[in-house]
């Protein structure tokens, strides 16, 4: 299951102070965007947004047919801090999210180990966030989204806090995950090899108020050295 994005002439502000400038963007069904750029150029305000958390200036966000005017099933979110309630189980994490939808309690249970089975945390079903480490932490929060089922996911520099190999080996497990769903994701980042690994499209972001600088289609395969470098030079010119 998957939506479409688009953005429409949209610009965010802070009382008198803009972050974004009109922007068009549209990310297809099923597609892996990464959103890249440099600290106060925008990029979470975009995500933000498309979470529902923020009200545009002026333009709007639509996820398929609809408007968003606030956070929905159909966007689920994942931040660079895992916000796991350290009294609950990662199963009962997982569970707590899917209140919501008027599960019953067998339906919660069977859906949040199966999440936490598709991101390898089945044996830490019943282990607290204390007794986890980071990346296994980031996968409950990971789970916790896709329990869900969300259309689109979003994420906020997910894997920034993890050392260099949990988050190559987190990179790894959310790009299966992406194949098999089909799952629309925008992914904010500030690293270029991130953005490369990752995705199938990059669109970078500066300036400030932020603006777009470029969008670059990824072709498939070990990352271009060529496009690395004009990346950066959109990074260092922004």
């Amino acid at each position: 299951m998957s939506l479409t994005v688009r953005l429409e002439g949209l610009s965010v502000g802070y009382g008198d102070a803009p972050v974004l400038e009109p922007t068009d963007l549209e990310f297809p069904a099923g597609s892996f965007t990464a959103l890249l750029g440099p600290s106060g150029c925008g990029k979470s305000t975009v995500l933000n947004t498309v979470a529902g958390f923020v009200r545009p200036a002026a333009g709007r966000v639509t996820a398929g047919s609809e408007t968003v005017l606030g956070p929905g099933p159909d966007r689920g979110v994942v931040f660079q801090h895992y916000a796991l309630f350290p009294w609950r189980t990662a199963r009962g994490n997982v569970e707590f999210a899917l209140k919501r939808f008027g599960l019953t309690r067998p339906e919660r249970r069977e859906r949040a180990l199966a999440a936490l089975e598709e991101v390898g945390l089945a044996d830490g079903a019943r282990k607290y966030p204390a007794q986890l480490s980071g990346g296994m932490q980031q996968r409950v929060a990971l789970a916790r989204a896709l329990a869900a089922r969300p259309e689109v996911l979003l994420m906020d520099e997910p894997f920034g806090a993890l050392d260099a190999l949990t988050r190559s080996r987190m990179q790894g497990l959310l790009r299966e995950l992406w194949q098999r769903s089909g799952t629309t994701v925008l992914f904010v980042t500030h690293d270029i090899d991130e953005a490369l690994a990752l995705a199938e499209r990059v669109v970078v972001l500066g300036g400030s108020p932020g603006r777009v600088l470029a969008d670059h289609v990824v072709a498939p395969g070990p990352p271009d050295p060529d496009l690395r470098a004009l990346i950066a030079r959109h990074l260092g010119a922004g």
